[in-house]
């Protein structure tokens, strides 16, 4: 190349530029779109405060992806969960009503324990709001609330402590362990009867948990009552406590849903690869009028930590 010529590229050198610009688009995509749709939630979320009056507080766990790789990962209630929650319910005014959004399968006993507290402890009015499921340690943080917003086919779910035994033992129910013990009575390994008087402990804990939540709503001996029924082991973990059967329990729940909820869940994806195999051509939320509501729906094991889901 002549001094002061331009520089010339070949074939080869646009294709090479045009690789690392492809792969720097591809790096920085979900990035970019994770902002995109937070920045979508807020705007919803602000909306949602103007026009209800509420200091809306989100909870969902699904399967996002959240990383350069888009790599999925599972989420429930854990230790950051209760901090944050904690921080949004400690900076709202007293007498503003706090609305909580759960979509959860559950999580750890400490976590959910912390916020249904301090949810309960706040002065003004609380609302949960449960658009598809808040299972187990959603549960209790649901029992906090003065009111209970449940899609007419959202469940909610039983409280019996899970008991997880070992660092890669299986979590296994607190009530199925002591009624184990409680058959062998004396052929009963110590291993075992150890397992069981933790099991005991934490069904009782949780018990007392439950009626602190509940006793001013509905008196201290409905409230016992209810406690050993969400947790003596007589469903399975999994069942579906529906709107009609919460309500036989004397729970607080309604139906309306505010139509913003749905929208607001839209902007949770699951991450590629684990989304459901249902397709279908959106249609508009039919109108408040119309809605139909309340329909029929329906060595030593070292124990490392217990969970509610």
């Amino acid at each position: 190349m002549a001094d002061g010529a331009a520089p010339t590229y070949g074939f080869g050198d646009v294709i090479w530029w045009l690789f690392w610009l492809l792969f720097l688009i591809l790096m920085l995509e979900p990035v970019m779109s994770m902002r995109r749709l937070h920045a979508a939630r807020l705007s919803l979320i602000r909306e949602m405060e103007r026009k209800y009056g509420w200091r809306v507080i989100t909870m969902i766990h699904r399967e996002e992806r959240v990383s350069f790789f888009g790599i999925p990962i599972q989420r429930f209630i854990n230790i950051e969960d209760s901090e944050a929650v904690l921080r949004a319910i400690r900076t709202t005014p007293p007498d503003k009503p706090i609305a909580l959004i759960l979509h959860t399968p559950g999580g750890l006993v400490l976590a959910a324990s912390q916020i249904a507290m301090a949810l309960k402890r706040h002065p003004g009015k609380k609302i949960v709001i449960v658009p598809h499921y808040a299972m187990s340690g959603g549960t209790l943080i649901a029992l906090a609330a003065d009111e209970i917003l449940m899609d007419p086919n959202a469940v909610l779910g039983p409280l019996d402590p899970q008991l997880a035994l070992g660092p890669q033992g299986p979590v296994v129910p607190a009530p199925s362990i002591v009624k184990v013990a409680k058959m062998k009575k004396d052929k009963a390994a110590d291993t075992t009867l150890i397992v069981a008087d933790v099991a005991e402990k934490a069904i009782m804990e949780m018990q007392e948990t439950i009626v602190e939540l509940l006793k001013d709503k509905m008196g201290e001996d409905k409230a016992k009552e209810l406690a050993k029924i969400l947790t003596e082991g007589r469903w399975t973990h999994d069942y579906p406590i529906t709107v009609e059967k919460a309500r036989e329990l004397g729970l607080p729940v309604k139906t309306e849903v505010p139509p913003e909820v749905y929208e607001l869940m839209e902007l949770y994806p699951q991450a590629p690869g684990n989304r459901p195999g249902v397709e279908y051509i959106p249609q508009p939320l039919p109108t408040p009028s119309h809605r139909q509501h309340g329909g029929n729906t329906r060595g030593v094991a070292v124990i490392v930590r217990r969970f509610l889901g």
